[in-house]
């Protein structure tokens, strides 16, 4: 490029001053303009002022809109993982937002005036919760499957333990194959592949039955002397039917116990209802149902059915806990302050029901609880206040699912509304909700624009209507 066309990009300063308040820190506007101008430099023609303007708006736009913040979540996913997963309770928010804006005890012994137990706490009310002797919260369940794989696999100068002996052998070899069925080689969100999680960490897999037929006596034919333990891992986010057969936790537990070798299940969502009670969902298993037919450790995911924060939970029997907390590795996957406050509240929240129905006050479950009534008198009420607009609202049906990786067989009835703008096609309308100043995501259907009421909280309903009426407003595209 000739020396006098670069003479024509404007300086930062200049067009700095030109975007006004952008509302985000000085340096991250300035980091943007430099690098768009930047880029300048490798075209053959240089725009004049105003399209170098508009294309740096867009930019900083497109910045800030990547920010951490609230939106309106209309997709009818109840647990969405793009979304941040289970909205917090209340009681946690309170928590948070007292603990964060102070110091506190979480490494202090008020009774004794000296250092304590991190989370001691929230360990003994995870166990109680459990129905298990002891548990533990780590950052996610990826790395509670991984602590209880180092634990069983890893050889004993690396945290882990020696096998007990199998059978007549009493020679105590190490030991690092897990047994585990081939229908439950899943893959969980983010491309992660429970193979690969488990042969990082240095386990070797014992593969057993086949993608839909697997047996007990394929569990016990597999078990020898270098079984670490047998895993069983939950088909939360797949399901199969037909020709299917897998032995049940209990009879897994029996075999287990003859062969003298533990028994780990990885649960995934981590219920702490019975989910069948509720219309169009159906059974999850609750790690109090695993660890009551004999599992020795179960581990699940705090932000899913169970409603917390981003958190792994490993509970069980005392000794096993215990030794994964000694584990070097456990450090770098523990839990942040706010993690545990929030955790800590989640838990509380499900002991203190009392009375009243399990889960209350936990928004996951009350979504899921929600009667159609109601969702039905919340829609009519939005659509009789757009009356007047270039937009027809329409009371409409929907299916809302549990998301996450969790009861995708489950489908439950659902309330809607359906958005048709005169002049603009849905992905325009869907564009212009999603730009408003509280984000609305909705799903087109038959063009459509539809927003689950479901998944809508009630006192975003005002909210909502102020975010259609705004799009409403903005002149036509190109106009």
């Amino acid at each position: 490029m000739k020396r006098s066309e670069l003479r024509r990009i404007p300086s930062v300063e200049k067009i700095a001053q030109a975007l006004g308040d952008t509302r985000l820190p000085r340096p991250m506007v300035l980091d943007v303009v430099r690098r768009d101008l930047g880029t300048l430099r490798k075209q053959k023609a240089i725009p004049d002022f105003d399209a170098v303007l508009a294309r740096v708006r867009a930019a900083v736009v497109d910045l800030a809109a990547s920010r951490i913040q609230p939106v309106i979540n209309g997709t009818g996913i109840l647990i969405h993982t793009n979304f941040g997963r289970a909205p917090l309770s209340s009681l946690a928010i309170e928590r948070l937002a007292q603990i964060g804006a102070n110091y506190n005890n979480i490494e202090y012994d008020l009774a004794a005036g000296e250092r304590g137990k991190r989370a001691a706490y929230l360990e003994r009310s995870l166990a109680l919760l459990c129905g298990a002797e002891s548990a533990v919260a780590v950052n996610n369940n990826a790395a509670a499957l991984i602590l209880i794989l180092r634990h069983f696999c890893a050889p004993a100068t690396s945290g882990g333990q020696l096998r007990r002996p199998v059978g007549r052998n009493k020679t105590a070899a190490p030991s690092n194959e897990v047994v585990i069925s081939r229908g439950e080689l899943i893959q969980i969100g983010g491309g992660f592949r429970i193979p690969e999680i488990l042969e990082s960490s240095g386990a070797r897999l014992r593969e057993v039955g086949t993608t839909n037929q697997t047996t007990l006596s394929d569990y016990a034919r597999a078990v020898n002397p270098s079984t670490a333990f047998i895993l069983k891992v939950h088909r939360s986010n797949f399901f199969m039917g037909g020709f299917v057969e897998s032995p049940g936790v209990e009879d897994l537990a029996t075999l287990a116990r003859k062969k003298r070798v533990p028994l780990a299940e990885d649960l995934g969502s981590g219920a702490a209802i019975d989910t069948e009670t509720i219309a169009g969902v159906g059974h999850e298993p609750t790690p109090a149902e695993s660890i009551r037919h004999g599992v020795d450790l179960v581990c699940f995911s705090g932000d899913k059915l169970l409603g917390g924060p981003q958190a792994g939970v490993i509970a069980g029997k005392t000794k096993l806990v215990e030794a994964i907390k000694r584990d070097p590795f456990f450090r770098a996957l523990r839990c942040s302050k706010l993690i545990l406050v929030a955790l800590e509240a989640t838990v509380e929240t499900y002991l203190c029901a009392g009375g009243e129905i399990r889960g209350a006050g936990i928004p996951v479950i009350e979504m899921l609880r929600a009667p159609h009534d109601e969702l039905y008198a919340r829609a009519t009420k939005i659509a009789a206040a757009l009356a007047g607009l270039p937009i027809r609202a329409a009371i409409g049906r929907g299916r809302a699912q549990v998301g996450g990786g969790t009861m995708p067989a489950s489908a439950i009835d659902s309330v809607t509304i359906d958005l048709t703008h005169t002049t603009i096609g849905a992905q325009e309308l869907a564009a212009r909700l999603r730009g408003h100043t509280t984000p609305m995501i909705g799903y087109i259907s038959h063009s459509k624009l539809k927003l689950d009421v479901r998944t809508i909280f009630p006192h975003q309903d005002a909210e909502v209507v102020a975010a259609i009426r705004a799009a409403a407003a903005l002149a036509p595209e190109g106009a």
